[in-house]
């Protein structure tokens, strides 16, 4: 006969009592703990009430500017009212400063007497500066590096621009990072290379796909010696250039005045959620906190930041203590330099073996269908129980790469720490992306919740993992 052993009910009841008040471990990975997770977190409204609080009360927050570190502020005080530990590691990180930009095109075949034509732009981040009074130059257009580089000596004192238009058609079909990539490699190497090659500015259709004559900043990679005048340009301004071109020779006036000020002193926000039996390892869940100065920053990246804040809201609330130690990070920088990735790599590179996994935010809240991993392909099995648990809310696709490619865990990701982000739509995400448009008003709060549960749940199930995911493979 098969005996079965019952605890008496009053110890029953005190075992209940002792989990309700979070002295004793939950059930770690258990289908039930995993959809109380994703359920509180889809009632939820903290998560938008921060990033309302980001957007709404902080606004832009470039490197070096108040905004950011008021965000830097904003965002600790937060963590500590949680109760996590909160400690603000030091950056150093760019200072610049944007001035006057305007643009007119004072020339071109079969202009009528006394027309010019307004031109919609916005210095890429790093530009350099025209003089006070701006400058006039030839328009040369080129769509693509080959054919700025053919043109060689007819470069020198003109204003290059680069008409690469964004693919809307690929990001439409899944493939939004793609087509960024493509247009964004043209802003970034596009001034440089015109540049070297002795140009007197350098302008780039933007890399959106919203083609509302709004313009997307963004990096660029000129260097000291060389730093030209480099802006982007409305998408429907590169076309009239491109068009006008055709008929003649065109010229424009350019006035951008940016500053580069010395290097600032700013701080990664680092919140940790401490373990239980395995506190000495870590799982980071994370999301930059600068943007761009055009705009408030609420896709890029107010979503990220105020989602990894949410896991420990969401925790504690349920009174779920983690095995591994969760730590929150808001980086510092990703935008124009990365340096608050880079630096919290640096005083870690020879702890990385307790980064058991690190998951960054960065592609805003759009509809979220479940989660990317670079784990090898034996672990892709492990993750059922969750993606079970994320199926309810239309969330449990599970994409493995060999490499995930955010910014900020990307050195850590380089040196073998597998690295997760949210599966996101992004479709309509780079029509808001550095541009004025990118406010909290675009970001739908159910939307957000969905977010938010599966970053919570993906990072609980981490913290909580019995299995050892390994290390990805190294990688330059």
């Amino acid at each position: 006969m098969k005996s079965v052993f019952k605890l008496p009910l009053s110890l029953t009841l005190m075992a209940t009592s002792l989990l309700a008040a979070g002295a004793i471990a939950a059930p770690a990975n258990d289908s039930a703990t995993l959809a109380q997770i994703r359920d509180s977190a889809m009632k939820d409204d903290w998560a938008y009430e921060r990033l309302s609080d980001l957007t709404d009360l902080v606004g832009p927050r470039l490197s070096g500017s108040a905004g950011a570190a008021a965000a830097v502020e904003q965002v600790a005080a937060a963590m500590r009212k949680l109760g996590a530990k909160v400690t603000l590691q030091p950056v150093k990180v760019p200072h610049w400063v944007r001035g006057a930009e305007t643009a007119e095109l004072v020339d071109y075949t079969g202009r009528p007497a006394g027309i010019s034509q307004k031109v919609v732009l916005t210095a890429l981040g790093g530009s350099g500066a025209t003089p006070a009074a701006g400058l006039t130059a030839p328009v040369l257009v080129v769509r693509s590096f080959d054919e700025l580089k053919a043109l060689g000596d007819k470069v020198k004192g003109s204003i290059v621009l680069f008409d690469v238009a964004f693919d809307q058609e690929m990001a439409d079909r899944g493939h939004a990072g793609p087509a960024y990539g493509r247009g964004s490699a043209y802003r970034f190497a596009g001034p440089k290379m015109a540049a070297d090659m002795g140009a007197a500015a350098a302008l780039v259709r933007s890399v959106g796909g919203a083609n509302f004559r709004i313009p997307h900043t963004g990096a660029t990679g000129v260097v000291d010696g060389a730093r030209i005048p480099s802006a982007a340009v409305t998408a429907e301004d590169a076309m009239l250039m491109t068009r006008l071109s055709a008929r003649g020779p065109l010229k424009m006036h350019l006035t951008l005045t940016p500053q580069i000020l010395p290097e600032a002193d700013s701080f990664n926000v680092i919140a940790d959620w401490p373990g239980s039996d395995k506190a000495d390892e870590v799982v980071i869940v994370s999301g930059h906190l600068d943007s761009w100065d055009l705009a408030t920053g609420a896709h890029d990246d107010g979503t990220g930041v105020a989602g990894a804040m949410a896991v420990v809201e969401t925790l504690k609330k349920l009174n779920l203590k983690p095995r591994r130690t969760i730590r929150v990070i808001a980086w510092m920088n990703e935008e124009n330099g990365t340096r608050g990735g880079r630096a919290y790599f640096d005083v870690n590179k020879d702890k990385l073996d307790k980064h058991f996994a690190a998951i960054e935010s960065d592609s805003g809240a759009g509809r979220t269908f479940g989660f990317i991993g670079s784990v090898t392909p034996p672990m892709v099995k492990y993750f059922a129980p969750l993606k079970a648990a994320l199926d309810p809310i239309g969330a449990g696709i599970f994409e493995r790469r060999d490499i995930a490619g955010a910014a900020d865990t990307g050195p850590m990701e380089r040196a073998g720490v597998p690295v997760f982000e949210p599966l996101v739509d992004s479709s309509s995400y780079f029509s808001y992306h550095h541009t004025p448009a990118d406010t909290l008003d675009k970001v739908d709060p159910l939307e957000l919740k969905r977010h938010v549960a599966v970053m919570t749940s993906l990072t609980w199930y981490l913290a909580n993992m019995d299995e050892n995911i390994g290390r990805v493979g190294k990688f330059d």
